[in-house]
């Protein structure tokens, strides 16, 4: 029997984000499938130097300046990836939390779905977004309109998942949510952690807390700031984004801005921070699952992918009220916990990259038979 010939598929890649680490891994697998994506911005994504990107005519049509700007392009990236020629392939594999999974397969082929989450802009966070959505000098005349738009795609998005075979989901809130908006099965396959790389070292001094991430208002790093201002305890904040100005208005004395650091430097402040502050509601959350691999405890807001990854009291703290009094009171309550970082690493042990490379290759395989 030939081996089948396979192809990637991914919403864009112009930044590195969450989703990005787990196409490199699926390219790892199946180094010979090409990656088909809506736009590609190389000089941001020197990871996939060597690999076989290929774009949809987006690449070519939309100015350089907006081609990046996704909110703005949801209709024309559906109908892009719908043009796709794919009719060669045996296997598509598309990683999606937009709208690559829209592209067609051949009948005999098998499509299989790796799902971050169903469209959040037009299913589970629709009126947030709605609030947000942002066109510059259009945006008074277009909002009006959204809910005729958002209406219009999610019959499109619909119809794009009879394509779908297998559908994998990345947490157990994105598998309830393909179950309530696509009405579809799903298998949960965690994102790859490299845990050995955060394996805590032995007898580490930790002081302060830390947070890590896009810096964007839902990751809600100001909850993580306003409650360490109002407790005088020591943040660290990683990286940056378009809310970093923002944030380090509120900031205190205690607080600490790093801005882009190397991975070896990350990996070091997370082996030596009491713990990490995630107040955000995400589909999975890889940064949560990498501070638990370096030991250090997670204080999480109680809601979407953090309850796949803490557990209340084990490997940190839960609290269920998303505001500064929330986070406030569960850090008061972490400091009556002991935490033993080596126990953490082993727990972390079930998010490693090793177990995401056997679960989707057994899946893939098992498929295709």
């Amino acid at each position: 029997m030939t081996a089948p010939k396979i192809a990637i598929v991914h919403d864009w890649l112009t930044n590195m984000g969450g989703a990005e680490p787990l196409l490199l891994e699926l390219h790892k697998l199946y180094p010979k499938a090409p990656i088909y994506t809506s736009v590609y911005n190389k000089k941001a994504m020197p990871a996939f130097k060597d690999c076989d990107v290929r774009t949809t005519y987006l690449q070519k049509i939309l100015p350089k300046s907006l081609r990046y700007k996704h909110t703005l392009w949801p209709v024309l990236r559906a109908y892009a990836f719908r043009a796709l020629d794919l009719s060669e392939y045996d296997i598509i594999i598309s990683t999606s939390s937009a709208e690559s999974k829209a592209v067609k397969k051949r009948p005999d082929a098998i499509h299989i779905c790796y799902c971050h989450t169903p469209i959040r802009y037009y299913w589970s966070h629709y009126e947030e977004f709605k609030k947000e959505f942002n066109f510059g000098p259009f945006t008074l005349f277009i909002r009006p309109f959204i809910p005729l738009l958002v209406k219009w795609m999610r019959r499109l998005d619909l119809e794009s998942i009879a394509g779908i075979d297998y559908f994998i989901a990345n947490s157990t809130i994105t598998q309830q949510r393909i179950r309530q908006y696509y009405n579809r099965a799903s298998t949960v396959v965690y994102p790859p952690i490299e845990t050995a790389r955060f394996m805590p070292p032995p007898k580490t001094k930790r002081t302060g807390f830390v947070v890590w991430g896009r810096h964007v208002p839902y990751k809600r790093f100001d909850i993580a700031i306003e409650a360490c201002n109002q407790l005088g305890i020591p943040l660290t904040i990683i990286s940056s984004g378009p809310d970093t100005e923002r944030l380090k208005k509120l900031a205190g004395p205690t607080i600490t801005f790093t801005g882009r650091i190397s991975d070896e430097e990350l990996v070091r402040i997370a082996q030596h921070s009491k713990a990490f502050l995630f107040p955000n509601e995400e589909d999975f959350g890889m940064s949560a699952a990498e501070s638990i691999a370096a030991g250090t405890p997670v204080i999480a807001y109680a809601k979407g992918g953090a309850l796949d990854i803490v557990q209340d009291g084990e490997t940190g703290i839960l609290f269920e009220t998303q505001s500064v009094e929330g986070l406030v009171e569960a850090m008061k309550r972490f400091d009556t916990y002991t935490f033993l970082p080596a126990t953490l690493y082993r727990k972390s042990k079930r998010f490693d990259k090793s177990l995401f490379s056997t679960k989707m290759r057994k899946i893939i395989t098992d498929q295709y038979k």
